[in-house]
């Protein structure tokens, strides 16, 4: 650990954060009943903290030219960990069980979409060493789905007003953002990388 450089140490960090953050979103009903506020702010504060990092690593890795091959695997894969926590997360809380007939849609396809485009790039590097990097709507799609699990997380807090803690408006608009950036990213790698997937090699 003391040899890593501190992008990967961040990175690192992230992956340790995912367990806190889900033992935080899956904690017992009875304690999200008990004090839903606290429970939402303690668990949104975990999740953006962890993100966050994300962004501090990636940027010092550029500045400082400390990027490295773990970096490259570790980062994305830490990224993935920390979503698919959440969405797992958050279907299997009794606390957002009012969302999970339509979030359960969203999840699995952001699921699926992740592990298709990691098998691409797998692919890719195997094959010719293309390492793909996070296109413009990659990137887009990672924002949206951080925007999609922390307005989940907070609109009944930020928004108490019964429209929109009733009627979930904000987290249902966050969703389909979140949904249609995910299949347009997706198709776009598809796309653009489905000549490394020859079905006759």
């Amino acid at each position: 650990m003391s040899k890593m450089n501190l992008p990967n140490k961040l990175t690192l960090l992230r992956i340790c954060m995912v367990p806190i953050f889900l033992l935080s979103l899956a904690a017992p009903l009875p304690l999200w009943q008990s004090s839903p506020t606290a429970m939402r702010i303690i668990t949104a504060a975990i999740f953006l903290i962890t993100s966050l990092t994300d962004m501090i690593d990636g940027k010092i890795a550029r500045k400082y030219g400390l990027i490295t091959d773990f970096g490259k695997f570790m980062d994305p894969l830490a990224d993935k960990f920390l979503v698919f926590a959440a969405l797992l997360g958050i279907l299997t809380q009794s606390a957002f069980s009012d969302l999970r007939n339509c979030f359960v849609w969203a999840a699995a396809i952001v699921i699926f979409r992740e592990l298709a485009v990691t098998s691409i790039r797998l692919v890719a590097a195997g094959n010719s060493g293309v390492v793909i990097a996070a296109s413009w709507l990659g990137k887009i799609k990672t924002v949206s789905q951080m925007v999609c699990i922390m307005t989940i997380l907070l609109e009944p807090v930020l928004l108490p007003w019964d429209i929109f803690r009733n009627g979930h408006a904000l987290t249902y608009a966050t969703m389909l953002f979140m949904t249609v950036m995910t299949l347009w990213s997706g198709i776009d790698y598809m796309k653009t990388y489905w000549k490394f997937l020859d079905p006759e090699k």
